[in-house]
């Protein structure tokens, strides 16, 4: 019966902490009473995580300003995560390389975020156009409305891809977002169909993205590589070209991990 106040109380100070964190995730240097408030805590409570986390080295705080934000060393953390993604990496870079060069369009490499039904970008080049979509590595976007995610989703066996879409929740964040399970359902049978998925304006207005699954051996998704346009651009004549130059990059990062 002791124990159990304890437990929650533990849990509280780490949710605390990762507020912190996350809060310092948004912004390069940020004062103490702006992290207090991002992070739903008292200015002495969060005084009191930053200078541990100072303490740690996670997190410097500058002399003139006051100002606090997170170091290298817990972007270490992350790189070490990562080393045990260098075989795709390296499968998905080489391709990548060549969509960006033939596109001159932001190419982002993404892998599905089991926690909360998200995918993770680890890997981008970024446009050669200064009107161009930005995407931050680390970020996380809901499966449902990126074709990153729906091109994971898509080559899933059928079980798993309805126990997904049964805790989901199908947020409205554009203006073309899927938020209706039975045509998503559909939008995936057609993906796997067709080889790629395809969103316009469902993730973010303005934007039109498409992208292919990397399989492995057992032609499960692992990944998926996306080029994303601004709207404006987006040369519907060349429509035929993005399809086969973003599905001939996926087909030939899933033969390079083994996938016939």
């Amino acid at each position: 019966m002791t124990q159990k106040p304890q437990k929650t109380e533990n849990a509280a100070a780490v949710l605390k902490v990762f507020a912190v964190l996350e809060s310092l995730a948004g912004e390069r240097r940020a004062a103490l009473a702006d992290i207090a408030q991002r992070a739903m805590t008292s200015k002495t409570t969060a005084h009191r995580l930053l200078q541990t986390m100072v303490d740690l080295g996670y997190v410097e705080q500058e002399p003139e300003t006051e100002k606090y934000g997170l170091t290298l060393k817990l972007f270490g953390l992350g790189a070490r995560v990562l080393r045990g993604q260098e075989d795709l990496l390296r499968a998905c870079d080489r391709e990548m390389g060549k969509l960006s060069r033939a596109t001159g369009e932001s190419i982002n490499l993404g892998v599905m975020d089991d926690f909360d039904q998200r995918v993770a970008y680890i890997h981008k080049y970024d446009s050669a156009y200064t009107l161009s979509m930005q995407s931050t590595l680390g970020k996380r976007n809901p499966l449902h409305s990126t074709s990153l995610g729906k091109a994971l989703l898509a080559f899933r066996d059928e079980d798993e891809i309805r126990e997904r879409l049964s805790r989901m929740e199908l947020t409205r964040l554009a203006p073309r977002t899927i938020t209706d399970r039975d045509r998503l359902l559909a939008e995936l049978t057609d993906t796997r169909a067709r080889g790629f998925a395809e969103e316009i304006e469902e993730s973010e207005a303005g934007v039109r993205c498409m992208a292919a699954p990397v399989l492995d051996h057992t032609g499960k998704s692992v990944a998926a590589i996306s080029i994303a346009f601004p709207l404006v651009r987006f040369d519907e004549t060349r429509r035929p070209e993005y399809v086969r130059l973003v599905t001939d990059a996926g087909r030939a990062a899933s033969a390079a991990l083994g996938y016939i």
